[in-house]
């Protein structure tokens, strides 16, 4: 049997966060358990890999949705990174935070301790923004934050348009404002990506004496003794073994399987825990529910001039090229990560603060970048997205078979504010399209084309073609009241032992993309629990006990 202090399920943003935090005192043994295997593969690193892993099924969990109703009825579906770092080893590297009204929302709603001013200091000590240190960011953290090194020059004429069209420009989305248009900053270095695994687990990390890290090793059902979680059961190749937690367990797999877990090991609505035979724990009626995911939409315009970056003849010619610009300079197009152009707008002048984001591509994209033909286009294309949507979903159980995936009902566009919204941003780029900047690049408009000029015709479009745009939360919410799941602790109401820390604790949905968000709940719950455990020391309510490997386990760092 292997005890250890805090047993950490799941090698994600949030996870990789924790499990290096924790273990930054070498008194305190930590167990990371990782689904997926270790973060080797080169797809992961060099950003235009990301497109490689999106049809990938040893490193995506390829998830989709059931049957979306207000969908057309399509399946949509949702890429998951399944490697350590998690959707981090597979995202876009967008730097983006929310806003920080977002925050003071969350501590509106009694969730003490999580208000803009308490969450900025998380962000700042996570990061290492290569501009410097300043009232909003943070120098010296493991996460890189950096700027684009060359930014493809359909990009700049996005800039220029959309100030044409009103809307004001901005340097630093994450600082003092967020309204405007500008560069993202990307979580890269030296022309890689700097994932969650490659930033908190580092060489020197893995390497620590009282951090085990076990891959491929998924977890099946928390363990308990009455109330009290006491370990986790996971299955490690063909092997069925357990690793116990004389402190907590702390669940950080995701928006989609951290309900999961939680239903498979008895905690949730006992009612849905019935239909599949499972003894309820506690009954948490909350788990599952509230999800939120932020909906997209895109606009593809063909380019006039050889300039776009996707898979065309044109670059494909250059590939060698690039390749030994990545080797010798880091730099190049295969340091791209896709979506250069940030935008934080409204979608009508009553707005208090910016309800949609945009993301520009200087290549033609659809369906995820798996339309490859679609890809050998010169163009150039942009995502827009409701940022606060109030729609709400849900994930349930389809088997007590935890290798199988849950149900995950999305919900999308279930309010139909939600998909007003979406039609106004659909105008707003349109009309940053118009703009005189794009005169000598812009052809022909080819998604959704001339045809869907009405609003009943963008209505029509968005459904038949809206994306996820992989921001799933909120489904074991932060709170109090019968459908909240985890208190402003992040500890899981009714049960001892047991927090919950990713992203499904959002409560609502931040403005904006959410990797930088879970790793800032991961900061800010492993402070939180450092604290605790001092405070117990204290008390002489708790003692380590040493680190104990279980018999044949494999170790895997």
């Amino acid at each position: 049997m292997m005890l250890v202090d805090y047993v950490v399920v799941g090698g994600g943003s949030a996870g990789c966060v924790v499990a290096s935090r924790l273990s930054e005192d070498p008194d305190v043994t930590v167990c990371l358990l990782e689904a997926g295997p270790k973060d080797w593969h080169p797809a992961i690193h060099i950003p235009a890999g990301m497109l490689w892993l999106m049809f990938s099924r040893t490193l995506n969990w390829q998830f989709t949705t059931r049957a979306e109703t207000e969908l057309a009825g399509r399946q949509l579906f949702w890429p998951r990174g399944r490697m350590l770092g998690g959707s981090s080893s597979m995202n876009a590297m967008c730097y983006t935070r929310g806003h920080a009204a977002d925050y003071d929302h969350w501590a509106s709603l009694g969730n003490q301790g999580w208000g803009y001013a308490d969450v900025l200091p998380y962000f700042k000590r996570s990061e290492h923004q290569e501009r410097g240190a300043s009232e909003f960011h943070g120098v010296g953290g493991p996460l890189n934050v950096m700027d684009f090194r060359q930014p493809n020059v359909l990009t700049q004429r996005y800039l220029e348009a959309a100030e044409q069209a009103g809307f004001p420009l901005n340097n630093d989305v994450n600082g003092a404002e967020q309204e405007g248009v500008g560069y993202f900053q990307v979580t890269q270095k030296n022309g890689r990506r700097c994932s969650a695994a490659k930033a908190f687990l580092s060489d020197e990390v893995r390497a620590r004496p009282n951090l085990t890290i076990l891959t491929g090793a998924q977890a099946t059902r928390l363990l308990s003794q009455g109330r009290r979680i006491t370990g986790v059961a996971f299955r490690q190749g063909r092997h069925q073994r357990e690793v116990h937690a004389q402190a907590e367990v702390i669940l950080c797999a995701g928006a989609v399987q951290s309900p999961q877990l939680l239903m498979l090991s008895g905690i949730g609505d006992s009612a849905h825990l019935h239909e599949h035979g499972i003894n309820t724990l506690h009954h948490l009626p909350g788990v599952g529910r509230n999800l939120q995911d932020h909906l997209d939409v895109t606009l593809t315009y063909r380019s006039l001039q050889r300039v776009s970056s996707g898979l065309s003849w044109r670059n494909m010619l250059r590939m060698p090229g690039a390749v030994l610009q990545l080797l010798t300079s880091s730099s190049g197009f295969l340091t791209n990560n896709g979506a250069e152009g940030c935008g934080f707008i409204k979608s009508s002048p009553d707005e208090a603060i910016p309800d949609l984001q945009l993301h520009f591509m200087p290549a033609s994209l659809r369906n995820h970048g798996r339309d490859l033909r679609f890809m050998t286009n010169e163009g150039f294309t942009m995502h827009v997205c409701q940022l606060r949507p109030k729609s709400r979903g849900r994930i349930t159980l389809a088997s007590t078979d935890p290798l199988k995936a849950p149900i995950i009902d999305a919900g999308y566009l279930t309010h139909p504010e939600d998909l007003q919204t979406l039609v106004k941003g659909f105008k707003q780029v349109r009309r940053i399209f118009a703009s005189p900047a794009f005169d000598a690049y812009r052809g022909e408009e080819v998604a959704p084309g001339l045809d869907a000029i009405s609003d009943e015709a963008i209505e029509q479009h968005i459904r038949q073609h809206a994306e996820s745009i992989y921001h799933p939360s909120g489904t074991c919410r932060m709170g109090q009241g019968d459908m909240a799941v985890v208190d402003d602790q992040l500890r899981v109401h009714g049960v001892q032992g047991l927090r919950v820390v990713d992203a499904s604790i959002m409560p609502t949905l931040i403005g904006g993309n959410t990797n930088a968000p879970t790793i800032m709940i991961g900061e800010k719950a492993a402070d939180m629990i450092l604290q605790a455990r001092r405070r117990a020391r204290l008390s002489g309510r708790h003692a380590a006990a040493p680190l104990a490997q279980s018999e044949g386990c494999e170790y895997a760092a």
